[in-house]
């Protein structure tokens, strides 16, 4: 009976032998993961931050404005003999468009110049009285009254003489506007009034819309807060402007500054002008518009995609010598591109890792793998 007792005691104090050998093994293992730098290695891209001379720009998306646009109405009631184009041509300045029908004017113009004629013939008539009753008032044989009237006469015969001069030139001034020229150069758009039609003075809708294209200018707006360095660099230079469309992008320049800030938005207003010469943009296009304002000299760049984001602000990994990285918080001061401008954190030559943070943490071992050949 007693050395039945003896064993369950043995039994106990090997197992609890064996828990603390067990205990002390995991341990261990638990020691040698967390160690720095224990593990394999996780391969990354990493990229040397270096000092540059970096463009300042502003981006914005822009809309597409021309720089004239003319409704073409008739300015005479008529009806419409011939379409001189079609439907989107381009058509220069002066180039005839329509021909609305000249008869009705030719007409009045024959009967304004045969009235003119007929009022002349009484204004020399009405001259030679006047001569005669000058005279004869001199010599006393016709009274004040009498070459009052007369004189009357001769001033009412040179007023109608004018005003049929007048309703000559105003027929002549229909007559020319029975042919409607283009006012600019530009694209025609949809023809709304064709041939045979009547058409009004000053009618709606008109007869067709002319867009200029070549210049055009882009609208676009950028923060308040960049107001005053755009003016001071305004008035030193001119400054450029790229308007990028379908992956393709145009040079112009700054052409406009609003003198008013809108208050909903709190932007500015600015307006770039291109020569547009190749027709890449239209009226009405949205593109991105980019406002290059100077360089900034001794800027520290590193890739956009190195900056990583975290509770306590904006963070890089820095590769050490001894392949682990620091989880290393830094100042952004600005983005161009797909780089960022560090302000404070970093020092030039120090490789931070563009490619495979998300399986980092502070002193993880890493293996720089080659940059991809462009």
């Amino acid at each position: 009976m007693l050395r039945n007792r003896r064993y369950p005691g043995r039994l106990l104090a090997a197992g609890l032998a064996l828990a603390v050998a067990l205990a002390g093994c995991d341990g261990n293992d638990s020691q040698a993961k967390s160690k720095p730098g224990a593990g394999p290695a996780v391969p990354v891209l990493a990229v040397a931050a270096e000092v540059r001379t970096v463009p300042v720009r502003l981006r914005a998306v822009g809309n597409v404005e021309t720089e004239s646009s003319v409704a073409i109405k008739s300015r005479v009631d008529g009806q419409i003999l011939k379409v001189h184009f079609k439907d989107g041509d381009d058509v220069s300045q002066g180039q005839i468009l329509f021909q609305i029908d000249p008869r009705p004017f030719q007409s009045q113009l024959r009967q304004a110049e045969a009235n003119l004629l007929k009022t002349r013939a009484q204004l020399e008539y009405a001259r030679g009285q006047e001569a005669r009753y000058q005279d004869l008032l001199a010599k006393g044989f016709v009274s004040k009254e009498g070459y009052a009237q007369v004189r009357t006469n001769l001033e009412s015969s040179q007023a109608a003489v004018a005003a049929d001069e007048a309703a000559i030139e105003s027929v002549k001034l229909q007559l020319q506007y029975a042919t409607i020229r283009a006012p600019i150069g530009g694209r025609a758009g949809k023809v709304l009034v064709t041939e045979g039609n009547l058409v009004k003075a000053n009618e709606n809708p008109p007869l067709v819309v002319i867009n200029q294209i070549s210049p055009i200018f882009v609208s676009f707006a950028v923060p308040e807060q960049h107001g005053p360095a755009i003016r001071a660099a305004m008035g030193e230079r001119r400054l450029p402007v790229t308007a990028t469309v379908a992956g393709k992008s145009v040079s112009g320049e700054l052409a406009f500054v609003d003198n008013t800030v809108d208050p909903a938005t709190g932007t500015l207003k600015l307006r770039a002008r291109f020569a547009n010469e190749q027709r890449l943009l239209w009226p009405g296009d949205f593109v991105e518009a980019v406002l290059t304002l100077g360089e900034e000299a001794g800027a520290l760049v590193i890739p956009a995609a190195a900056v990583q984001s975290g509770p306590k602000g904006s963070y890089v990994f820095v590769v050490k010598d001894d392949q682990t990285v620091d989880q290393r918080p830094v100042r952004v001061s600005r983005s161009e591109g797909e780089e960022a401008l560090i302000a404070d954190g970093l020092a030039a030559g120090e490789r931070v890792v563009t490619d495979g943070a998300s399986r980092l943490t502070r002193g993880t071992r890493v293996s720089i793998k080659p940059a991809k050949a462009e």
